[in-house]
């Protein structure tokens, strides 16, 4: 069960009788299996019925995480034979309200193969982690080879993928300006032109949430990264703010632990609620602000200190064309941003609830001028710390050799 579907039942778990064991947890980990080949190490876990699970990878430093949501753990870790693989430390533990966690510490990279397998024999239904060593490969593809090898043709280094989203859309409209300008279209004029630019540099490729006027529900935007296999989202915005004078631009992260503002707070609160009210999901009146970031709450520490790098890289470009409301990245439980292994930010562009702000936003030479400073601020980061195996990485490479 994804977040956002489990949000739902608990807010609708608000409004009906409570139902014995409504909730309760699907499958167990009832033991674990470790067996080992000259190119593999493989993990089995045996379940008491079927399972569902996510992995992803985490750097400095390197682990493999194993998500199993609905699920328990019924076994230890801690006696494993881990001699001789990549692994240097397995532990397991809850995650979320009914999941588990298994995080992986690594030696060195490796390449993941996993499959699910239903009873057969004297086994149940189980779920199979085959982790290969990638150097190891290289070293055994090496000695195996009899005869001399033709010269290897260097794979072509791939683009950077990065995942404009133009807030709100559709039924929602976002903010609106007191002479009746909407910021969806203010967010995908901006967002048109910033893939553009994008898309101008060799080593990235820009691809948009959305291209037209059309409803996106929060999550999906999330999914629609992972679809794409995303080094960066970025989400676009133009809001209004609770004081009309207020005006500037601002950039925001994901923040684990509480809003860093007041403002940051309340435009977290706007944005997550106009998702469920756009979507014709539960009301949120009445009910607690913070429920969302504590049941869509994950450990992300690494990816939210690299958004908040790249956070302040934007901020600073953008400092140069337009007034800065905050002059600090701010933190709040945005859900667009939750996104546990891609760096992710919310750039506010100004607020169309002030006059001034409204009328530059709506100027299409200014809207193309915010767009190429916020790929300035992406080009500085990525430029400092191009991600292993891309065009900028290779440009790096070769000018410091």
């Amino acid at each position: 069960m994804n977040r956002r579907h489990l949000l739902n039942f608990i807010l609708a778990g608000m409004m009906l009788p409570a139902v014995p064991n409504a909730f309760a947890v699907s499958s167990e980990v009832r033991s674990v299996r470790t067996s080992r080949s000259s190119d593999r190490f493989r993990l089995v876990l045996d379940l008491s019925r079927p399972g569902q699970y996510r992995t992803f990878t985490l750097d400095s430093p390197q682990r493999l995480v194993i998500d199993l949501p609905n699920t328990t753990l019924a076994t230890d870790f801690s006696k494993l034979d881990l001699s001789g693989t990549s692994i240097k430390a397995i532990r397991g533990g809850s995650h979320g309200a009914t999941g588990s966690r298994i995080v992986m510490e690594l030696s060195q990279p490796v390449k993941l193969d996993s499959l699910v397998l239903g009873p057969s024999g004297t086994f149940g239904d189980r779920l199979v982690f085959d982790l290969h060593s990638k150097m190891s490969t290289a070293r055994e593809v090496a000695h195996v080879a009899s005869s001399p090898a033709p010269k290897p043709v260097k794979s072509p280094s791939r683009d950077l993928v990065i995942v404009v989203d133009a807030g709100h859309g559709g039924k929602d409209p976002g903010c609106i300006s007191a002479k009746g300008a909407y910021e969806k279209k203010v967010a995908l004029a901006i967002a048109h032109n910033l893939a553009k630019r994008i898309n101008k540099e060799k080593g990235y490729k820009a691809r948009l949430v959305r291209t037209e006027d059309i409803f996106v529900p929060l999550r999906k935007r999330v999914d629609i990264a992972h679809q794409y296999d995303a080094d960066m989202f970025i989400s676009v915005h133009a809001d209004a703010a609770p004081n009309r004078r207020a005006r500037g631009a601002s950039v925001f992260a994901l923040s684990s632990s509480g809003a860093t503002s007041a403002m940051a707070r309340w435009m977290a609160k706007r944005e997550n609620d106009a998702d469920l009210v756009g979507t014709n999901s539960l009301p949120l009146q009445g009910k607690d602000s913070d429920l969302a970031n504590v049941i869509l709450d994950m450990s992300m520490s690494t990816t939210i200190a690299s958004s908040l790098d790249l956070g302040h890289s934007v901020l600073s470009s953008l400092g140069t064309v337009a007034k800065i409301h905050q002059k600090q990245v701010q933190q709040a439980g945005f859900a667009v941003l939750k996104s546990p292994d891609i760096p992710s930010i919310l750039v506010e562009t100004g607020f169309m609830s002030n006059a001034q702000d409204s009328k530059r936003l709506l100027n299409p030479r200014h809207q193309q001028v915010v767009a190429d400073r916020i790929f300035d601020g992406v080009h500085n980061y990525f430029s400092q710390r191009p991600p292993v195996g891309t065009y900028l990485a290779d440009q790096k490479a070769a000018a410091t050799a």
